[in-house]
Formats: C-alpha cells, structure tokens, sequence
C-alpha cells in the first residue's frame, strides 16, 4: 500500500468512526431522525426536501459529528450539550436558569437555529448547515449525558460494558443501542408507536421541557455507579431499554414538532 492510499484510508477511517461525544452514536441519531420524518406536516417536509435534497432527516442527523474531523469546525463543539450542575428540584428553576442563560451550549444556539431558519431570506448555503446542526442537537438533548455536567457528563465515569472497559457516556451513546442488534429501520419500526396522547403532547413540548425530562433520567443513572469499572450487562440493559427507547420515540416527535413549528 503507498503512502498516500494508506493516508486516505486513515482519513476515511477517522470520518466514519463513531465521534463518543456526540450523543446516541451514529445509529441512534439515524433512529430519532427517521421517526421524526412521520410526523411532519406537508408543507415542513416539502420545504425540508429542499433544503437537503436527497439527504433524508436520518441521514443528515450524522453531519455534526462526521464534521469533527475538520478543525475549521471546532467552534461547533460545545454545540452538543448544556452543562447543568445537580440541584435544580423542578421544571420552574430549570426554566428560571435557562432564561438566563447567555452560555454557548445546546440551548442557546438551538435557540439561534430556529431564528436563522425562520429567516426566509437566509442563504441556501446558510440553510443547508443550520438545518443540519439543528436536527443534530435537538436530538442531542434527549441522551440524558448531554445535559449534566458530572465528570464531563459520564465520559469520565469509567465502566465495564460487559467485558469492556467504557465510560458511562458511550454506553448511552451508543453501546444499549447497539446491544440491541437492529438496523435504524428496525428500530424506528419497532418502537414507533406513540399513543395519540404522546403524539399531541410531544409535539408541541417547549425545548426545556425536553431538557428537564433528560435531567430527571440522568440523575438516577449517575447515582447508580457506586463503584470504579463497575459492570453492566444484561441486568442493566433490562432496567434501561424502556427509558432508552422512550427518549429515542420522543426525541423524534420532539424534532418533528420543532421542524413544523419552524417550516410548517
């Protein structure tokens, strides 16, 4: 192999890596996307299919993290998650203190997503790479990790997956779901059934709700590692699965509402 085959090959290697920063890993932001792409209003999805052309929602929920491999886009970073600290004891404090917030995190600049792309005169260029941050954090904010700053919101909390040394983070990530065996497909057909309840509340939940219902989940979560590489296998699969999938079904009923309420 030359030299210069080899570099390519390490570059795409590095690009198609799952980033364990980003929350649900790779399959887990394609599952929240394609269900958010059944409930969109005909006028969102027309004016969404024009703005990514052939790129479904799915698909196009990966770019953030496949754009960490260039350094021109570092300043996106902290675009991913909100660092809460342990304390807030209901919904109105934690509304109270994103009121305020002034910080560059996934509150904020969704915030600043949703106003760009309500600008109709905004640059097609300008559209294509809001739109794609958006889907991507939106979903963010519904992997519990994401919104708690607790040893860097899990990824220093060191764990045993079964036999292998993760952190709490990229089990979240990526690890339950992948556990599961299921293409993104499978999975979106096998745990997109809302009930009409569900439908019309998701839909139309403000973003700090959905931010305080990922702060309630994560607080068990952390308080249940006790211990250095603790493990979790079976058993902790059993006891998550169901607030797993719950926050992967709302977290693309979520985005589709925000996407409506946006283009729709």
């Amino acid at each position: 192999m030359t030299g210069k085959i080899k570099n390519y090959c390490l570059i795409a290697l590095f690009i198609y890596l799952p980033f364990h920063a980003g929350a649900w890993g790779m399959l887990g932001h394609r599952i929240v996307g394609g269900i958010a792409e059944n409930y969109l209003t005909a006028k969102a999805r027309a004016a969404i299919q024009k703005i990514l052309g052939t790129e479904s929602i799915a698909m196009a929920s990966n770019w953030a993290d496949f754009i960490k491999s260039d350094p021109a886009y570092s300043y996106l970073n902290s675009w991913h998650y909100i660092d809460l600290k342990a304390g807030f004891t209901s919904y109105n404090s934690l509304q109270t203190y994103l009121q305020a917030d002034t910080a560059t995190d996934a509150y904020t600049k969704l915030n600043f997503l949703v106003a760009q792309l309500k600008n109709s005169k905004l640059a097609a260029d300008k559209k294509l790479l809001y739109l794609r941050l958006l889907i991507h954090i939106a979903e963010d904010l519904h992997q519990p990790m994401h919104v708690r700053d607790e040893e860097q919101g899990g990824n220093k909390i060191i764990v045993m997956w079964f036999n292998q040394r993760s952190n709490l983070h990229s089990v979240w990530d990526e690890q339950l779901i992948d556990y599961q065996r299921l293409s993104y497909t499978e999975y979106v057909a096998a745990i997109n059934h809302p009930t009409t309840t569900q439908r019309t509340t998701w839909l139309n939940e403000p973003t700090s709700r959905w931010i305080w219902d990922s702060y309630q989940i994560a607080d068990p979560i952390l308080k249940e590692i006790t211990q250095p590489e603790q493990k979790l296998s079976f058993r902790y699969n059993f006891d998550h699965v169901q607030t797993l999938n719950t926050q992967l079904l709302k977290g693309g009923l979520h985005l589709a509402g925000l996407l409506n309420g946006i283009f729709g």
